[in-house]
């Protein structure tokens, strides 16, 4: 492909202005991290010498962290948290992070969502993850729960440049949500990206989506095995959706953009560097992209700015943000 370096770094410097709002399925990663220390006499499991705790923003959240380092805190969240000890942990983050998340709706018969990572490490070895704990409701919310995150898009909507509907299934999301959110931005001349695992097709006349080879693959019903069925998949979610772009990740085959009337474009990794946790990359490109597409960038040049954002949060263990300055020093250093 053919890049503008010049254009590329300017594209960069307009991405900070959108403010962006996240509506989906908000989470917290609870990091927890040891020293092996022996095997328990009690059972055979290691035992650690807890060291620290750290939380982070995952699933959602993680999106709307990413948005949030990007564009200064222009940043606002749409979800539901329970009435636990969790969901006092996800707004304090979510402050610290300068994330609104004044229009989370609380809900008493929901758990907050939160994935416990247990991490272990000798002397000699790098940290590796032992297990993972997830807290999460089944089910979708509520009636009354849903009216209310309805009630709060709509308040507060008017005031972003770009919505991120951001679904992991677990039930944030409902059919009347999608469908409204997608209405509102419409009709107030917004950017809506889709950030799903499923069910692709549902989502109507959005301005793009981010989905990964695999869920495209299921979405779609047939196995993507080189670039002309790559065509074929985003010409099938362009004509299911009515979308302006369709933006495949392809992991380390990088990524592949189809816009309406046969236009692709193969966009290879940039940047490639060791990678050490493919954790929440995902939601990067997303952030980066919608904040991109926001600003008036062409949805080719918005996929490069994401590519660029992934391979420098992949280098990272558990989710992870970046800067504008260290994308436009990546930017600056690659050989186009």
């Amino acid at each position: 492909m053919n890049l503008d370096k010049d254009k590329l770094l300017e594209c960069i410097k307009k991405i900070s202005s959108p403010k962006v709002l996240i509506v989906g399925d908000l989470a917290l990663d609870e990091m927890i991290y040891g020293d092996a220390e022996r095997i328990s006499r009690e059972a055979p499991v290691l035992i650690l010498q807890h060291t620290k705790t750290k939380l982070i923003l995952g699933g959602a959240s993680n999106a709307a962290h990413n948005v949030a380092t990007l564009n200064d805190g222009k940043t606002g969240v749409i979800g539901v948290a329970g009435n636990d000890y969790y969901s006092e942990l996800l707004y304090e983050t979510f402050e610290d992070a300068n994330i609104d998340c004044s229009r989370i709706v609380r809900d008493k018969k929901r758990k907050t969502i939160v994935k416990t990572r247990i991490s272990g490490a000798i002397t000699t070895s790098i940290t590796q993850q032992i297990v993972r704990i997830d807290r999460q409701s089944k089910g979708e919310i509520g009636g009354e729960t849903e009216d209310k995150i309805i009630r709060n898009i709509e308040r507060v909507l008017p005031d972003y440049d770009a919505v991120i509907l951001s679904n992991y299934h677990i039930g944030t999301l409902t059919d009347k949500i999608i469908d409204f959110t997608i209405d509102l931005a419409n009709k107030l001349n917004k950017v809506v990206v889709v950030d799903a695992q499923r069910d692709l097709g549902r989502y109507k006349n959005v301005t793009s989506m981010t989905p990964n080879l695999p869920d495209t693959e299921k979405s779609v019903g047939f196995e993507i095995a080189n670039e002309n069925d790559l065509k074929r998949a985003g010409d099938k979610l362009l004509s299911q959706t009515d979308a302006k772009a369709i933006l495949i990740t392809c992991g380390a085959d990088g990524m592949f953009v189809t816009e309406p009337n046969g236009n692709y474009t193969k966009i290879p990794v940039f940047n490639k560097s060791e990678v050490f946790d493919v954790t929440g990359a995902g939601d990067t490109v997303t952030a980066v992209y919608s904040l991109a597409l926001a600003a008036g960038i062409e949805p080719v040049y918005a996929a490069v700015i994401g590519n660029i954002a992934a391979s420098i949060v992949v280098r990272q263990f558990g989710c992870a943000t970046t800067t504008v300055n260290e994308l436009y020093e990546a930017a600056k250093a690659l050989k186009i």
